[in-house]
């Protein structure tokens, strides 16, 4: 047998140890750490289907005390697993705003402002520290642990997130198929997850800069740096996990929006389609690692967020160019006094 074959039947064997360690689909929607936990693993897999890939491989197989808690991703789709699913609360372009042009007249930033101005006059009310920030919503998810991507069904879920101050080891609720399970702390957060880039509190957006350059620099501060990693993907994905999973306070929203418009390879699609099958505006960005372009979902006329979608921008060992990799789509979002219960209708 050849040192080619060892590489690759050694690569094979750590690719099936990692799907083995990953836990069943846990619905389409996550705290935004753990669907980085998840992201980070199937990393692994989805590095470059080259010699130099199943190298790095078996490196990082050897290296030890690496972190598995890496930046919110609004991209978990993007590197597959059954994560899929990114819900947030989408913002109405209210006092004047209007229909967004969809044409290709318009640049990405010029969209960006006008979301961020749309943000800004939103008339979001606050959610008090003891309430809960509740999302419904459905996604299909992407599973990659045969090797290739196979696509799941559309399943729709439920999640109450705690807004409480300091470390919480009890994050909220998650309710899917019939089952409602707990939202724990953050791996490896013993004491409990501090409000932060994993656990995006009201009570913390509302401290962070609305200046969209002191905004991303911010970031740039407290995303993790990992060798070899795209840093303006990282910084996209950052924001997204934010702009995913977060009751933003109107100025926040606003300056998340214009901190986007500065990172490079930001683009604007117009024909972009959430899970629900609404067409909208959509923002994306190519993450050049993994072969994958996420868009960001927004209605055309009052800008408030929708979904997201995503797709395979050359092919990979597990897809050809173009392939669906994952959507979802917001359903509805409320504030609610409990976990586990609905809003009043």
């Amino acid at each position: 047998m050849t040192g080619t074959d060892n590489g690759r039947e050694a690569y094979a064997a750590e690719r099936a140890e990692l799907a083995r360690l990953l836990p069943p689909a846990p619905g389409t929607d996550l705290p935004p750490g753990r669907h980085e936990h998840h992201r980070e693993r199937l990393m692994n897999l989805i590095d470059d289907d080259t010699a130099r890939a199943r190298d790095r491989a078996r490196e990082r197989a050897d290296r030890p005390g690496r972190s598995r808690l890496l930046r919110p991703s609004f991209l978990a789709p993007a590197t597959a697993l059954a994560v899929a699913g990114a819900l947030v609360v989408g913002y109405s372009a209210q006092n004047g705003g209007g229909p967004a042009d969809t044409g290709d007249t318009r640049s990405v930033s010029q969209v960006l402002h006008r979301m961020s101005d749309a943000a800004g006059r939103s008339d979001a009310l606050p959610i008090r520290d003891d309430q809960f920030l509740y999302t419904r919503g459905t996604g299909r998810d992407v599973d990659l642990t045969s090797g290739k991507a196979v696509i799941g069904p559309l399943e729709e879920s439920e999640s109450w997130y705690s807004q409480k101050p300091g470390p919480q080891k009890k994050l909220g609720l998650i309710r899917q198929g019939g089952d409602t399970l707990p939202i724990n702390a953050e791996l490896g957060d013993s004491e409990g997850t501090r409000p932060g880039l994993n656990r995006p509190t009201y009570r913390w957006l509302a401290t962070l800069p609305t200046d969209p350059r002191q905004l991303l620099d911010y970031f740039d501060e407290i995303t993790p740096k990992f060798e070899g990693e795209d840093r303006d993907q990282a910084l996209f994905e950052s924001i997204g996990g934010l702009v995913g999973h977060a009751l933003l306070p109107p100025d926040t929203a606003a300056g998340l929006f214009e901190a986007v418009a500065l990172i490079p390879g930001v683009t604007r699609t117009p024909d972009a389609v959430d899970a629900l099958g609404r067409k909208g505006v959509g923002i994306a960005r190519d993450d050049e690692r993994s072969g994958v372009r996420t868009e960001w979902v927004f209605d055309p006329e009052d800008l408030s967020y929708l979904g997201w979608s995503s797709h395979l921008t050359r092919d990979t060992e597990y897809g050809e160019k173009g392939d669906f990799m994952g959507d979802s789509a917001v359903i509805e979002t409320a504030v609610v006094d409990k976990a586990g219960v609905k809003p009043q209708s």
